[in-house]
C-alpha cells in the first residue's frame, strides 16, 4: 500500500481524535537517518525538533535497532509487575549513576513522561504525609490527570474535563517581568497567609521553562527554592523530561545552576527513542509507596529498556554533553549573525542544543506571533523542520548528531525565509494551516 502525505493527513482527519495533536503542517516522515528527514512525498528535511526532544541521537540508529531487534527475537517482554528482567534493573542502576543526588537513590519506572510526573506526586504525598503541591505559571508537566493538573500553560488542557487534582497551587515563574525576589515572595506571602507550608508536599519544577519558551531563570531562584523546601521539608521534584541527557550539555539540566533536587523525572529521551518514564529519586523517598501503587504492565519492559540502554552507552561513547555545548555554542554565533541583520529577532538565549530564539515586533518589542508563525510555515516548505513555543519562540533543539553542514544548510534556509518575511514575501494565508503551541 502506497503513502503520501496528503493520503495520510486525510486519514488521520478521519480516524484520529482531533487532540491527538497540535497541528504545524501536514507532513507525514517516512523515515530518517541522524538530523535528516525523508516524508512520504520523497522530501528532503534537517531536523530542528528532535521529535519534541525525545530523539537526541536523530533517527535511524542502527546500534539501537539492531540491539531491539535481538531483544524482540530474543524476548519482547514480560510485566516488571510480577517478575523480573535485566534490562530494566541494569538501566535502573545506570540511571542511579549519573543521576545527581548525593547518597542511594532508587528508581521507578512508567511508560511515560506525564505518568512520572503522577509517580513524583505520589511519592512526594507519601513520603511527607502531606497532600498540598506547588507548581508555576506557564509549566508543562504533560497530559495525564496528576500532570495535567500541576501544568499551567493552556486552557484547552483545563476545559472540560474537570474536577482536577485538589491542592495545586500555582505561582509565577521569573522572566523579565518577574523577578526571581517577588516570586519567592510571592511563595513566602502565600505561607503566611493561606498555604501552610507544614501542609506543602512537594515543589515541582522545570529548571528551565520548557514550553514557556526555553525560559532560563536565574539561579537565585532555584537555590532560594532549595532553601525553603530544606527550610520547610518539601521535596523539591525537578522535570527533566524534555531536557536530559544532554540537551543543554549536562545529563540533567538542573546541573547548570547547581541545585540538587530530591527527584528527577525523566520521559521522552530515556528510553531511545521508545516510551518509557522515570523518577529517580532519594532512597528514603523512593521507598515510601507499596505496590501497587504506581505500576504498569508495559512500563520498563525489556525491549525498551534495552533501547534506553543502548541509547545511554552511545551518549557516553560519543560525550554527548560535550557535543551539546559546542554545537550549541556555534548554532547561537550563527543566530547572533542574524540578530545583526533581521531587527525582529529577539532574546535568543540556552545551554547547549537547547536553544530559544523570540520573534518581537521591532518597534514595541513585544513577541510577534504571526511573524513566527509565517517563518516556521516556511521552513517547512523549504526542508526545514523548526516549531515555534508560546506563540513567538523558535524551539532549537536538533538531534545531538547533527552535522555542523547539516546546522550551516538549516541557517541558510532561515536566513533565506527571513529575508523573504521582511520583504513581505510571506502572506497571510499561511496563518490558517499552522497552530502549534
Amino acid at each position: 500500500m502506497s503513502f503520501s502525505n496528503k493520503k495520510i493527513q486525510q486519514g488521520l482527519e478521519e480516524f484520529v481524535a482531533s487532540t491527538q495533536q497540535i497541528p504545524y503542517s501536514p507532513v507525514a516522515f517516512e523515515k530518517g537517518r541522524g538530523a535528516i528527514l525523508f516524508d512520504h512525498d520523497g522530501k528532503r528535511y534537517i531536523d530542528f525538533l528532535s521529535s519534541a526532544s525525545s530523539s537526541n541521537l536523530g533517527h535511524g540508529n542502527e546500534e539501537i535497532a539492531k540491539a531491539v531487534y535481538e531483544q524482540m527475537l530474543n524476548l519482547t517482554q514480560y510485566t516488571l509487575a510480577y517478575f523480573n528482567t535485566s534490562a530494566p534493573i541494569e538501566l535502573a542502576k545506570k540511571l542511579c549513576e549519573i543521576t545527581p543526588i548525593k547518597g542511594e537513590k532508587k528508581v521507578l519506572f512508567s511508560t511515560t513522561g506525564s505518568a512520572s510526573i503522577d509517580a513524583s506526586i505520589k511519592l512526594a504525598r507519601a513520603y511527607t504525609k502531606r497532600s498540598k503541591i506547588i507548581s508555576m505559571i506557564g509549566a508543562y508537566h504533560g497530559s495525564t490527570y496528576g500532570a495535567i493538573t500541576a501544568s499551567a500553560l493552556s486552557l484547552n488542557m483545563r476545559r472540560k474535563i474537570g474536577p482536577l487534582l485538589p491542592d495545586f497551587y500555582h505561582f509565577r515563574y521569573p522572566d523579565k517581568n518577574n523577578s526571581w525576589q517577588d516570586c519567592i515572595k510571592d511563595i513566602r506571602d502565600a505561607f503566611s497567609m493561606y498555604l501552610p507550608p507544614e501542609e506543602v508536599a512537594a515543589i515541582l519544577i522545570e529548571p528551565i521553562s520548557g514550553d514557556m519558551g526555553l525560559v532560563d531563570p536565574p539561579r537565585e531562584w532555584l537555590v532560594a527554592l532549595r532553601e525553603i523546601c530544606d527550610e520547610y521539608g518539601i521535596v523539591l521534584v525537578c522535570d527533566e523530561i524534555q531536557l536530559a541527557l544532554s540537551r543543554t550539555g549536562k545529563w540533567f539540566a538542573l546541573e547548570n545552576f547547581g541545585v540538587e533536587a530530591d527527584l528527577y523525572v525523566m520521559g521522552k529521551s530515556v528510553g531511545g527513542g521508545l516510551p518509557l518514564g522515570a523518577v529517580i529519586g532519594r532512597k528514603d523517598i523512593m521507598e515510601s509507596l507499596d505496590a501497587p501503587a504506581h505500576l504498569f504492565t508495559m512500563a520498563a519492559n525489556a525491549t525498551v529498556c534495552v533501547a534506553g540502554l543502548k541509547n545511554l552507552e552511545i551518549m557516553e561513547r560519543m560525550d554527548t554533553n560535550k557535543l551539546s555545548v559546542e554545537k550549541g555554542d556555534y548554532l547561537k554565533k550563527k543566530f547572533e549573525v542574524l540578530r545583526e541583520k533581521f531587527d525582529f529577532i529577539g532574546d535568543i538565549r540556552g545551554y547547549g542544543l537547547s536553544i530559544g530564539v523570540d520573534i518581537i515586533d521591532p518597534q514595541t518589542g513585544e513577541k510577534n506571533p504571526n511573524a513566527t508563525a509565517k517563518i516556521c510555515y516556511e521552513c517547512f516548505k523549504r526542508g526545514l523542520i523548526l516549531i515555534f513555543l508560546n506563540q513567538a519562540t523558535l524551539r532549537v533543539q536538533p538531534p545531538l548528531v547533527i552535522e555542523y553542514e547539516e546546522m550551516d544548510e538549516a541557517m541558510n534556509i532561515l536566513e533565506g525565509v527571513m529575508n523573504d518575511y521582511s520583504n513581505g514575501k510571506i502572506g497571510d494565508e499561511v496563518l490558517s494551516e499552522i497552530k502549534g503551541w
